[in-house]
């Protein structure tokens, strides 16, 4: 079954659940702080997010499947939901507004529904495939969703990008980049891409990434008139969650030249 715009009023409920309780654990004296035993870090927030959010799909979507990044994936009828319950957790737990929920559902034509929401940031953005990229304002005091497009910058002497800290670069690569664009500048996570699909940025690129870091940007991204996929250009792993490819979104005017360039 294709994803609905019932499954997009389903996601919006899912991000108020998880607004109401990150924000409520947001800067807490009392916040949990565990490493994992790849070294990241996971707060309780995190966790309790993620049960929440799995707890309202058992109920409203028993048949999905889900993939979370803090417990074990859940098969189901070939329809997956893909939750990242807090994109920035280092953010996060520094007091750093710049986090989000991701929220993707992914069927078996790909990502048709992908929604990040940043409620410190007072933003949401989200997508459904073929009807277009939206975002919302809070900070505006508006109800009114406004539609996305991707810039249509077509020099890179004019472009801006936004690229990750320096781990797990080509430095040559990287440094050539951000010597032959207009601007610089690493926003982080989610945010990159978001403001990719905004038109506010260009470029934003990520060297590995695992699949609930990148299924909910995809389609807001594409929706957006924008580009997704791995620095070579090649599609992204949409249907392997143990692959860690890297992530570059672009208009779509300037992604044949940065895939060139990130693979010389």
């Amino acid at each position: 079954m294709q994803c609905s715009s019932d499954d997009l009023s389903l996601a919006q409920s899912l991000a108020d659940h998880a607004d109401a309780l990150t924000l409520s654990r947001f800067r807490a004296l009392d916040l949990v702080v565990e490493k994992k035993p790849d070294l990241t870090e996971v707060s309780d927030a995190d966790k309790g997010v993620e049960l929440g959010l799995r707890s309202i799909l058992q109920r409203e979507r028993p048949s999905d499947g889900v993939i979370g990044e803090e417990f074990a994936q859940t098969s189901g009828s070939g329809r997956t939901w893909i939750i990242d319950p807090i994109d920035g957790t280092k953010n996060y737990v520094r007091g750093v507004p710049v986090w989000a929920t991701l929220i993707a559902l992914r069927d078996d034509s790909g990502i048709g529904l992908g929604l990040v929401s940043a409620p410190a940031l007072g933003r949401r953005w989200w997508a459904l495939r073929g009807h277009g990229a939206w975002t919302q304002e809070s900070f505006l005091n508006t109800d009114v969703p406004r539609q996305l497009r991707a810039s249509e910058v077509n020099e890179i002497s004019h472009a801006s990008v936004s690229t990750s800290d320096q781990n797990g670069w080509n430095k040559e690569s990287k440094d050539t980049l951000e010597k032959i664009v207009w601007r610089n500048r690493a926003y982080g996570d989610f945010w990159s891409h978001c403001l990719v699909a905004e038109g506010a940025v260009d470029i934003a690129a990520e060297p590995e990434l695992a699949l609930y870091d990148y299924a909910a940007l995809i389609p807001i991204v594409t929706e957006s008139g924008g580009v997704a996929t791995q620095f070579d250009g090649h599609p992204l792993p949409i249907f392997d969650a143990q692959a860690n490819p890297s992530f570059l979104t672009t208009n779509s005017k300037l992604h044949g030249f940065v895939t060139e360039l990130l693979n010389p």
